[in-house]
């Protein structure tokens, strides 16, 4: 068996683990306004990651619509945050 820095270690956790996903989402809720700016930010009530899907829920209608239209781009902006193609999906609620 090879040795690993604890970085490693930590990354071949993650990479078989379910908690990569919330990880994934917190680091995401922590730069979501310089994604997306401080409007979108203020009227997302919570985001989650499952899989390679990134849920969005908010409850006002002009910006679920706005989202909608954004999905490439968002999906974009939150791989490039998240430093890895991890999102292949952006699902509005």
């Amino acid at each position: 068996m090879g040795e690993y820095s604890l970085g490693d270690a930590i990354q071949q956790f993650l990479k078989k683990s379910r908690l990569k996903g919330s990880i994934q989402a917190l680091q995401i809720e922590d730069v979501w306004e310089s994604i997306m700016g401080k409007t979108v930010a203020r009227y997302t009530e919570s985001i989650k990651i499952y899989g390679d899907k990134l849920y969005i829920t908010t409850t006002v209608a002009p910006l679920k619509q706005e989202l909608m239209y954004q999905k490439e781009n968002i999906i974009q902006r939150v791989n490039q945050a998240l430093g890895e193609k991890t999102i292949k999906e952006v699902i509005i609620h």
